[in-house]
């Protein structure tokens, strides 16, 4: 069989069943927005907005977390990385997992205790106010956007998919709802709106990836090698597909690549802005670790059954299908739901109508807590700390992070569109890149070395931003490959499609550096202050 018709074959069984698809997208739809206008009522104030009145416990928290965690790129990245790379590319999910314990070591208990609503809270407390908040606004916004690529991409493919849009136009229509939403999701609901739908979309993406893996396992009788067997044998690489190398072992190139993308992903975690401003929304640093305890239980879990759906869909979908559907694979999870369903029945398509549901809703989550912490670093760092110095009332503060959010959709509808051909699990480790070179570095400088100044904070921030952005628009993601986000222009020169080998430690470098260059004397009283705010939890707000 052609290619042609394995690409159509899902929009095609979509197109006939359509009123259901619409109507499941309808009910998400709704469902998150009667949960925001709810939440909505109860926001009262900035604390309210940025911070969800604190009033979230660990659980929630954690359900929350897991839920701004799982985004497109667990679920349609991963799938299909898996689908077509085997075991190179369950390697995303390791170090998708692996992150968490230096954000649970590190990070958790002492952001909560130093800061209030975002990371230039903690920052400026022992550092010159102005220049420290607009860094960490610029940097907080940029790690945002490029995290917000791979959701927007996802959204484009996904609804593509089953509505059987295939102009251009179309696409960017679809990224533009998505924008829409997301910009009511934010300017209605705030934190606490935001994170009641993270929670509900948590529960259905690890409710419908489990069916999904019992109904893989159930297809080859709960045998793991049998399944295994059947997606080495169909994807036509052999042993190979489960063995190490596929992507990342063709040459020293590509080996490169492997360690800057584990180093990305298992440092980035701590540095990502709308994972960092959800420590704010518990009462207690206790309760920060409980959430974080049980965000990695959660996330652990639903890790493991992307194992069962991307192995599922090599084994009963073949590679043509999957890439003529999406070159990046990113519809092998929807694909693997009409298969397993059966493809010319009404349970295969219903039960491909609420898989993309399920990922569409989670698509809308993460944007959502993406935007928020993005308007909120703007508004209380940049706007009220910087152009306000500080006399800004609450009322001008939420109006400009409401204000901000319209601008960040705006941006995201044009890169989004640009960015709807490459695999959504790869643009997610460009922005852990981003968040291990430019916030982690400034983050445990700030809190741990007490001769750390502002020049060292700025070096680190703007310098590790500067390399790591830099880097990735002169790396084949952009330019030079059949994937590229421009295929037909080649102006790359470094070779890696990560930059974290070379952006993570220069980010480090370089707050040591200006740190060491500069001569201003640092407040050893202040750095004592806050070592003990972050350790014990007095003053925190």
């Amino acid at each position: 069989m052609s290619t042609a018709p394995h690409a159509l074959l899902a929009a095609g069984e979509a197109s006939r069943h359509r009123p259901l698809i619409i109507t499941l997208f309808a009910v998400f739809v709704a469902a998150t927005l009667v949960i925001t206008v709810w939440a909505g009522r109860r926001t009262r104030g900035a604390a309210d907005f940025y911070a969800g009145g604190r009033q979230f416990t660990g659980f929630q928290n954690g359900l929350a977390v897991s839920g701004d965690y799982m985004s497109a790129a667990s679920f349609l990245g991963i799938a299909g990385a898996i689908a077509l790379f085997g075991y190179d590319g369950f390697l995303y999910s390791i170090g998708f997992l692996v992150a968490w314990l230096v954000a649970l070591l590190l990070v958790a208990e002492p952001l909560r205790n130093s800061g209030r609503y975002t990371m230039g809270d903690v920052l400026a407390y022992r550092m010159r106010q102005r220049p420290v908040r607009t860094a960490a606004g610029v940097s907080t916004i940029v790690v945002s956007i490029f995290y917000l690529l791979a959701q927007m991409a996802g959204a484009g493919v996904l609804v593509s998919l089953l509505l059987g849009i295939t102009s251009d136009g179309g696409r960017i229509g679809i990224v533009a709802l998505v924008c829409v939403l997301m910009i009511v999701y934010v300017t209605v609901g705030g934190m606490k709106g935001t994170t009641w739908v993270q929670m509900v979309k948590a529960v259905l993406l690890i409710a419908g990836a489990l069916l999904l893996t019992l109904l893989v396992l159930l297809k080859f009788h709960f045998d793991v090698s049998d399944l295994l067997g059947s997606a080495a044998g169909t994807s036509g690489k052999g042993t190979a597909f489960l063995e190490p190398g596929l992507k990342f072992g063709a040459s020293g190139t590509t080996k490169l690549d492997f360690l800057s993308l584990g180093l990305a992903l298992v440092l980035g975690t701590a540095g990502l802005p709308h994972i960092l401003i959800r420590f704010y929304t518990v009462p207690t640093a206790k309760a920060a670790r409980t959430s974080v305890i049980w965000a990695i239980g959660l996330i652990g879990a639903f890790y493991l059954m992307t194992l069962a759906l991307g192995f599922g869909a090599a084994a009963l979908i073949k590679p043509a299908e999957i890439t003529a559907s999406n070159k990046a694979g990113n519809t092998a999870a929807p694909l693997l739901a009409l298969h397993l369903g059966g493809v010319d029945s009404s349970w295969g398509a219903a039960l491909l109508a609420g898989i993309s549901a399920v990922a569409f809703a989670t698509i809308l989550a993460v944007v959502a807590g993406l935007t928020l912490a993005s308007s909120s670093s703007f508004a209380h760092d940049i706007y009220a700390n910087v152009i306000k110095r500080g006399t800004a009332s609450e009322k001008q503060e939420l109006g400009a992070a409401r204000w901000a959010t319209v601008g960040i959709g705006a941006v995201s509808v044009v890169l989004g569109a640009l960015a709807r051909d490459l695999n959504v699990a790869g643009l997610v480790a460009l922005a852990f890149a981003v968040a291990a070179s430019a916030n982690l570095p400034t983050l445990l400088f700030s809190l741990f070395w007490k001769r750390f100044t502002t020049t060292g904070a700025l070096w680190s921030i703007y310098g590790g931003l500067v390399v790591a952005v830099g880097l990735v628009l002169f790396s084949p993601v952009v330019s030079g490959a059949p994937t590229s986000m421009f295929p037909g222009a080649d102006f790359h020169w470094f070779p890696l499609e990560n930059p974290g080998l070379v952006s993570i430690p220069a980010g480090f470098l370089l707050g040591v550096v200006g740190t060491l260059l500069s001569k201003e004397t640092p407040d050893r009283a202040k750095y004592a202050e806050l070592e003990v705010r972050s350790l014990t939890g007095t003053g925190a707000h």
